[in-house]
């Protein structure tokens, strides 16, 4: 064969062959790595409790778990329901009767729901709720639950040693041992019911140790008012809230020491909330109602 006819076989063979595209590959997108779920701001309370010689003889501490720095204090008053279980029971009434260590948890974990609040919410409500948790994330309390004896609401002199020993004895060793600040402007006291009688009562008379007092569907009547409204000039202005609900046996004279503190020009907050005078209040609208307010005062 000469060079020539090798030329040309060459070139025919070259024309034979099929043009194939490149083949393109492409690594598939690699699932990304989970990483650690975000902390939570807070991780809900820890509870603790101490025994006193004295009016309140046991008392129940929540104290914000796994926190660092120091926090407000509130003094939360139980209701009659857990002044005649004693001390011992009746301390806890808002720790585990009224369920504030899972409302503690919830806040640390909003949005709330209307379970949290036993369905007894309306919409606007729990929307400003969770608006108010997410301008402004929960950060704590030491939340002191004295025992609180079954007083004589008629009286002034048990409910003044009752009150007199929270700030004289129990509110040192808080600020002694917990993670708490010191002074009225860190310093409120509220409760529901019974409690929230004496917390009227007891707060208004110390401005020097509660710089905010709250009441959630205090026990009282309409011949108490004009007394409560003269302690509460005395300390205006100072945050002051009330509280009552629509089905709440004390929602008359309450909304008669409204009135009346309003036309005294005593500034406070009041609100009328759904719910019976029951236990289901307590653990839901009452517990978050006391919570977000006094975390905002005392901020």
């Amino acid at each position: 064969m000469t060079r020539r006819e090798l030329l040309v076989l060459l070139a025919a063979a070259a024309c034979s062959r099929t043009e194939r595209a490149p083949v393109v590959t492409s690594a598939a997108p690699s699932a990304p790595v989970p990483g650690p779920a975000p902390k939570p701001a807070c991780e809900g309370a820890e509870l603790v409790t101490w025994d006193f010689d004295g009016v309140a003889s046991r008392v129940a501490i929540l104290k914000p778990k796994n926190a660092t720095g120091r926090f407000p204090v509130l003094v939360a008053l139980h209701g009659h329901g857990e002044a005649i279980k004693g001390p011992e029971r009746g301390c806890l009434g808002w720790p585990n009767d009224y369920a504030l260590v899972r409302a503690l948890e919830r806040v640390c974990a909003p949005p709330l729901t209307k379970e949290d609040f036993e369905g007894l919410v309306t919409d606007a409500h729990l929307a400003e709720a969770n608006a108010e948790l997410a301008a402004r994330p929960w950060r704590g309390l030491v939340i002191v639950c004295p025992y609180l004896p079954d007083l004589e609401l008629r009286k002034d002199d048990p409910i003044r040693d009752y009150g007199r020993f929270v700030a004289d004895v129990v509110l040192p060793r808080v600020v002694r041992e917990m993670p708490a600040r010191a002074g009225a402007t860190s310093t409120g006291i509220d409760g529901v019911s019974l409690g929230g009688a004496v917390a009227l009562r007891a707060g208004l008379a110390m401005p020097e140790t509660f710089g905010a007092v709250g009441a959630l569907q205090p026990a009282i009547d309409e011949s108490q008012v004009a007394d409560i409204v003269a302690l509460a000039r005395q300390r205006s202005p100072a945050p002051l809230r009330i509280t009552t609900s629509d089905d709440d046996y004390y929602k008359k004279p309450v909304h008669a020491l409204d009135d009346a503190l309003r036309a005294a020009g005593v500034a406070h907050d009041f609100a009328e909330l759904p719910g019976p005078h029951d236990y289901v209040f307590n653990r839901g609208p009452g517990a978050y109602e006391m919570l977000l307010w006094h975390a905002r005062v005392l901020a």
